[in-house]
Order: structure tokens, then sequence, then C-alpha cells
């Protein structure tokens, strides 16, 4: 049911569904970016772990060669970088010219401007989800990165979850900057 009403269609029921998580998530997210200022932003939870940095004028993030627990934990702004690059991703590849890579999708270097660009990313997918038609969610036609062969409506359920995962993982980070502070 959407609103109290019955939903006959499966691909409607799998787009309410979708949007559900994706609120959620996304509710998540900005409890964890409200009121974020960029000292904290640029804070390490630990003195190791993925980080962004400034290099010849421009904001560089660190990559991960292994996913150990070793490599120690990411800060906030490279998980915030995180959310731009793998929407940023989706996006070209599912509905722009495919050709984005990593390297070319850089941190902004502040909260402000960070958080204005997820918004726009958010925005973006939205508009763009919306307009499929019910049936391409269950096509495989758009599914390019991170993964292919399957059906549309699962790289969907995909970033919900891992907008969700860097919600939390910005949330933990903001708790251990809270009580390093005191």
């Amino acid at each position: 049911m959407q609103g109290g009403h019955p939903i006959s269609n499966p691909n409607e029921l799998i787009r309410s569904t979708l949007d559900f998580q994706f609120q959620i998530s996304w509710q998540m997210l900005n409890i964890h970016l409200t009121g974020l200022q960029d000292e904290e932003f640029h804070s390490r939870p630990a003195m190791k772990g993925l980080h962004v940095y400034h290099e010849s004028g421009v904001w560089r993030t660190d990559w991960p060669e292994t996913e150990e627990y070793e490599i120690g934990p990411p800060s906030i702004s490279w998980l915030t970088w995180h959310i731009t690059y793998w929407w940023s991703m989706v996006l070209d590849h599912s509905f722009g010219s495919g050709t984005l890579t990593r390297e070319e999708v850089l941190s902004m270097g502040n909260i402000q401007e960070t958080r204005d660009r997820i918004n726009r990313l958010k925005d973006e997918w939205e508009r763009e989800v919306a307009g499929l038609p019910g049936e391409a969610l269950l096509s495989m036609e758009r599914t390019r990165w991170p993964f292919e062969d399957r059906p549309f409506h699962e790289l969907l359920a995909w970033l919900n979850i891992e907008l969700m995962k860097n919600a939390a993982e910005i949330g933990y980070c903001r708790f251990l900057y809270a009580v390093s502070k005191k």
C-alpha cells in the first residue's frame, strides 16, 4: 500500500519500496550532515585511514588497495567524496555517456560545496529514476556500473544500501569527533 492505497502493478510496488528505502537513507544522511563544519569535515577519526588531501590546487582522495580493517577508518571528507563518486558514476553510466572515471570525481574540499554537490546528485537521481517507465526497473539496459547483467531495480537497491552505509559511517565519525572534543 502506498498512502493507504493498494498498489496492483508489481513494477510500481518495486518503485514504491525502493523510494521508501531511499527516503529513509536520505533522511539519515541529512541528520549526519546537519551542523557539520569544515574542521570536523577534515578531521580524521584515527591516525590512519582514507582521507582527502590538497595537492597542486586540487583536493584528491586516497583509494584503498584493500578493504582490510588495517587501512583504518575513513574521514568524513573521504566518505562524502565517496558518495559523490559512486553517485556520479552511476548517473553517468546509467543515464549519461558512461565514460566518467574515478580520477575525474574530485573532492570539493569543504562541507558546503560537498553538501551542495550531493543535493544536486540527489535531485538528478530522483528526476532520472522518476522519468523511467515501470518496465525499465526490470530491464538490465541501464545497469552498467558498478555491476552489469542485473535488473535496474537491483542497482537502485544497491544505491540505497550504499547511501545508508555512508550515512552511518559519517554518523559514527561524528560521535567519535564529539567525544574527542570533551
